[in-house]
């Protein structure tokens, strides 16, 4: 085993390109960074199929040596899933610590993790990841396995571990299958309540923590790397007609998101698969947007999401030149996209606009007839409901036309109310 120093992780990232299909060496990069190293050399090549021994060609091997010498490396970062047995081989060539693309992620998520629930999800995740690649920690014992009477403590440390791992992914199984029955009350409440949830979705860093901080108030952690949060943060919001909706800020997604991930963040990504609007923030400038946006519903398909509506925002549209924020409809008035800036208000506006627009279609308009005695009434349809039009005559009585949410009609009871239609 190799241990981690304290700061100062110098990186090495070994990016290949294979016939097919690759990774993206930017999200390599950008991974890394996230992750606190500093990344010192590059070593890049293509190959029909990895090798089964070392993943990289025996050429590549003796450059990527000598890299790692040169620079006195303290890891190697493959943007690439590796087997158990291809890590512990380079790690026996090298002399350092190699960690594939999915341990990378999976230790910048570790960092991010705040929530209970969060924390839980990630070791568990980790823990998956570790139970194959045990062997490789004790490999200065292997020499003592053997068959009966042979038994040394090299095989029997592995078995213990084993063990324990297994009883841990047992426990932390059984915590998130309370956290999820948690979960799942609460958004039985809120459907109960008839209120809409609108879940934040995008690739990460797109800006889905600073817009969502924008419509809220709230003050979850932003920053312009790759998974700045992790948990999934609720908040309320209330639309111009008054009608209140629950916005959920979700963990980001990436290109090939590992499906370990997905399944330990099953939770956590519930509250876009069982949202009634995705509204899908994607960064404006970015050169492969449409790659990236594909990406996105790639992911929203495997989660079962894909068929939610959704609402575009094309966030940063202050890095571009001559971009005015603006509402894109399709052929019946419906909007489809908002153009803003998250980070300077530009068409925050419009996107409450939006919103107001697509939750508006199950309102309800009554025109009320209150007493003048009635004013408890007249003074909760101002905060429940968005009032069209009021006339007071001169006894103090009240006519209102109003537009509101069927779940108020409770108000209304004691009140002369007739329906009109739009």
């Amino acid at each position: 085993m190799f241990d981690r120093p304290d700061s100062g992780e110098r990186a090495v990232l070994v990016h290949l390109t294979f016939y097919g299909g690759q990774e993206d060496l930017q999200e390599l990069k950008e991974l890394a960074k996230s992750a606190g190293t500093e990344p010192v050399f590059v070593v890049t090549g293509s190959r029909q199929r990895p090798d089964p021994k070392y993943f990289v060609g025996k050429g590549k091997l003796e450059e990527l040596k000598g890299v790692v010498d040169s620079h006195s490396a303290d890891v190697v970062l493959f943007n690439h899933p590796l087997s158990p047995s291809q890590e512990r081989n380079l790690e026996g060539f090298l002399g350092v610590r190699v960690v594939d693309r999915n341990g990378l992620i999976l230790d910048i998520f570790a960092q991010r993790a705040q929530s209970f629930e969060g924390k839980l999800q990630v070791e568990l995740a980790q823990l998956k990841h570790l139970s194959t690649r045990l062997v490789r920690g004790w490999t200065h014992l292997e020499r003592q396995k053997g068959g009966i009477g042979l038994r040394g403590p090299g095989e029997t440390q592995l078995e213990t571990d084993r063990r324990l791992l297994g009883l841990r992914i047992k426990q932390i199984q059984q915590r998130l299958d309370k956290v999820e029955k948690q979960r799942h009350q609460g958004r039985n409440k809120r459907k109960k309540a008839e209120v809409p949830t609108v879940a934040l979705v995008g690739y990460t860093n797109a800006g889905k923590s600073t817009l969502f901080n924008s419509l809220t108030g709230a003050d979850i952690y932003a920053a312009d790397q790759l998974f700045a949060t992790l948990d999934p943060t609720l908040r309320n919001v209330v639309l111009a007609n008054n009608r209140s909706i629950v916005l959920a800020d979700t963990v980001g997604f990436i290109r090939h998101l590992p499906h370990e991930l997905v399944a330990a963040f099953k939770s956590t990504l519930q509250e876009a698969s069982e949202a009634d609007l995705l509204v899908h923030v994607i960064d404006v400038q970015t050169e492969d947007r449409e790659e990236i946006m594909a990406q996105v519903n790639q992911v929203l398909a495997d989660i079962k999401a894909d068929k939610i509506p959704q609402l575009e925002v094309f966030n940063k549209i202050d890095l571009l030149p001559a971009v005015e924020p603006h509402i894109d409809r399709d052929e019946t008035g419906k909007p489809i996209r908002v153009w803003l800036s998250a980070a300077t208000g530009l068409g925050l506006g419009l996107l409450n606009q939006a919103l107001t627009e697509l939750f508006s279609s199950s309102l309800i308009t009554r025109r009320c007839f209150l007493t003048p005695q009635q004013g408890d009434i007249r003074a909760k349809l101002f905060i429940c409901a968005k009032i069209i039009d009021e006339h007071i005559d001169e006894q103090g009585a009240s006519e209102l036309f109003v537009e509101m949410d069927p779940k108020y009609l409770g108000l209304l009871k004691q009140v002369h109310t007739e329906e009109v239609y739009k």
